[in-house]
């Protein structure tokens, strides 16, 4: 499987993320190496082992397995001729405790786990090893009747220690010897039973100093009448502790006996562990056992990207069976690139025999590679842009791809020029069709819907957006291109419609079909109308008209937007209209004067211009609004404003 398509996917996470639930660091490991097969056989036993599992889960969730790191080292230790520390057998003795409990544990899940709850039988018998080490230990040491000889040694040397005590507490209250300690009490060090001597009497008492205080004013000394006592206890724990290596080293050999017992133990145990964090897993994403088909069908029901757990929005597709690509438009932060992701990586989790985070029933093809483009992966070592690193990602994809082959573009052909950029997606996007890739990629280019409109095998798909709401769903629909919706969003914030009419012209070569009238046009949702009643140069609809003498005279205002009838040219309104209803309209930066007659209305002032706008910068030269401003601050002698008509 394509190491990129794994990385950029976030197929490690969801393995790291299983391997979490796993119990022995072996199996975390396991997990964690594990790799989408393309095995169908293989795949479909994976997932009826997790199938098993979550049946005996619901049973009991306490499953008796044990950590193996420990018993490993204890093998390979016993390997090199060393014998095993009696806390050590402990752990042994957890181990194998644990290898019963999960014979019992299975031998009654058959009704549930007809195959897995059999694989707790090629454990084989340890009772004995079993029996013997937990004979020899109590409490994490070796017991004194693990041997006969060891048994008779610690009899002898507690007799001696007993003899040692009370010759010693009989000598700390002699009067011989009081005089000279610092208190009355008996201690032990380093083995041995000493008196506190003040260091002044040290030749008043025969003996060995042993230790000192840390002030240096005592002395702990043993007296000579304890040390040819003390010689024996010593010996007597010489030989102890050569019993107790003899009766360690003997447990050592039995359980090297077992060594082949044991590894099959551990597999096992093992093998439990990678299942059992499957079904966790599964149970963590409320997953469900996906259907492996060979034809080429990727049949989800609502499916979730595992990693955004309760955020994702669920995904519905059914594809495949009359197409081989799927070409997706749709808004930014519309889905787009999670839809991509979610499809490579649920089918990397059921290929590597994971439940999938969808509903009972979703189906996927089983396919050899996946490749994936989908980020910038710009490389700074090389001094790349985005375009060239993305294009040599996707050389390489032409190269390797053949009919086995899922591949997710995303933006294909970005980062360039929209014409090229477009140009060559199409050819890139024919090209892996006729490898015989299952194809899907997201775009913004229209012409990328029109090719997939027409050509066999493709199919258009979109992400809805929520015009009402400005948001998307992030649901996808199948069978249609995704429309624009940058039109339909400017129209929803305010932007005038002839202004969305013209854009439209310039980018469909026809028309979009707008509200006829601005009365059409919710109230609430256009700011350009809420303005119509507030600005102060609006003061009648454009079809006004005032009387000058016996004529009607159409009523513009300064910087309504207007069409001279006779040439076609467009101008702004600046004075008028005057007694004969003439209008001064400045037309290129060159005021002109017309009649009412010969000009129509194009766009209010109102709808262009906010309140309070200052005229002046569309109709004044820079030189005499820089002079205005510092006649508005105070007279400048010499100077005089003159209007510019």
């Amino acid at each position: 499987m394509n190491q990129q398509a794994i990385y950029v996917l976030g197929y490690q996470e969801i393995i790291q993320e299983v391997g979490s639930y796993a119990i022995t660091e072996r199996a975390k490991k396991t997990i964690e190496e594990l790799r989408p097969s393309t095995n169908k056989k293989k795949i479909e036993h994976g997932l009826s082992e997790v199938h098993e599992a979550l049946q005996i889960m619901k049973i009991s969730s306490s499953v008796p397995l044990h950590t193996l790191n420990d018993i490993e080292q204890y093998i390979e230790l016993a390997k090199k001729g060393l014998y095993i520390r009696a806390d050590q057998f402990s752990k042994i003795l957890s181990f194998l405790d644990h290898c019963s409990k999960l014979k019992r544990f299975m031998k009654d899940k058959n009704y549930v786990a007809p195959t897995i709850s059999l694989y707790a039988e090629s454990i084989e018998d340890l009772n004995e090893l079993e029996s013997e080490i937990s004979r020899c230990l109590r409490h994490g040491q070796i017991d004194d009747y693990a041997s006969k000889e060891l048994l008779s040694i610690r009899k002898q040397l507690s007799i001696h220690l007993t003899k040692v005590k009370e010759k010693a507490q009989s000598m700390v209250k002699s009067k011989s010897i009081t005089p000279y300690l610092q208190e009355g009490i008996i201690s032990e060090r380093n083995g041995r039973f000493v008196f506190p001597v003040k260091r002044e009497y040290r030749n008043k008492v025969k003996g060995t100093v042993i230790d000192t205080s840390a002030s240096g004013a005592t002395l702990f000394m043993e007296p000579k009448e304890l040390e040819e006592m003390q010689e024996s206890i010593d010996l007597l724990k010489i030989s102890e502790e050569h019993e107790v290596e003899k009766i360690l080293y003997e447990l050592t050999e039995k359980f090297l006996d077992h060594e082949n017992i044991l590894k099959i133990a551990m597999d096992t145990m093992h093998h439990y562990d990678v299942i059992f964090a499957k079904a966790k897993h599964s149970q963590s994403i409320a997953g469900e056992r996906p259907l492996l088909n060979e034809d080429y069908c990727i049949h989800l029901i609502g499916a979730r990207h595992p990693m955004l757990k309760e955020h994702a929005v669920p995904l519905s597709l059914q594809f495949g069976e009359n197409d081989q690509a799927l070409v997706i438009t749709g808004p930014n932060t519309g889905g787009k690139t999670v839809t991509l992701k979610t499809i490579g990586l649920l089918t990397m989790m059921a290929q590597s025999g994971l439940y999938i985070p969808a509903k009972r029933g979703s189906s996927l093809h089983i396919f050899n590679r996946i490749f994936v483009d989908i980020g910038d992966g710009q490389s700074i070592e090389q001094n790349l842009s985005t375009f060239s690193s993305r294009l040599l990602n996707i050389i390489e994809i032409l190269k390797q791809t053949d009919n086995q082959s899922l591949v997710l573009l995303d933006e294909l052909g970005s980062g360039t020029d929209p014409s090229e950029g477009m140009a060559l997606a199409i050819v890139i996007l024919e090209q892996l069709f006729d490898k015989g890739a299952t194809l899907f990629a997201t775009t913004h280019y229209s012409e990328l819907k029109d090719f997939a409109d027409k050509k066999d095998g493709f199919v258009n798909g979109s992400m809805e957006f929520d015009i009402e709401t400005l948001r998307p769903t992030y649901r996808l629909l199948l069978g249609e291109g995704g429309k624009s919706q940058a039109f339909d969003i400017a129209l929803k914030l305010g932007l005038h419609p002839k202004l969305i009419e013209k854009a439209s012209l310039i980018t469909y070569k026809n028309e979009k079909q707008l509200p006829a009238n601005p009365s059409e046009v919710d109230l609430k949702d256009h700011h350009y109308l809420q303005q119509l009643s507030t600005n102060k140069y609006a003061r009648k609809a454009n079809a006004n008209k005032v009387s000058i003498g016996d004529e009607k005279i159409i009523m513009f205002n300064q910087g309504d937007n207007v069409t001279i009838t006779a040439t076609e040219e467009t101008g702004i309104v600046y004075k008028g209209p005057d007694s004969t209803g003439n209008y001064i309209v400045q037309v290129k930066d060159v005021k002109k004067t017309f009649n009412h007659k010969r000009l129509k209305l194009h766009i209010k002032g109102s709808e262009l211009y906010p309140d309070n706008y200052d005229f002046d910068i569309i109709f004044k030269s820079k030189d005499y609004r820089k002079l205005k401003k510092q006649f508005d601050k105070k007279h400048v002698d010499g100077l005089n404003l003159v209007d510019e008509e």
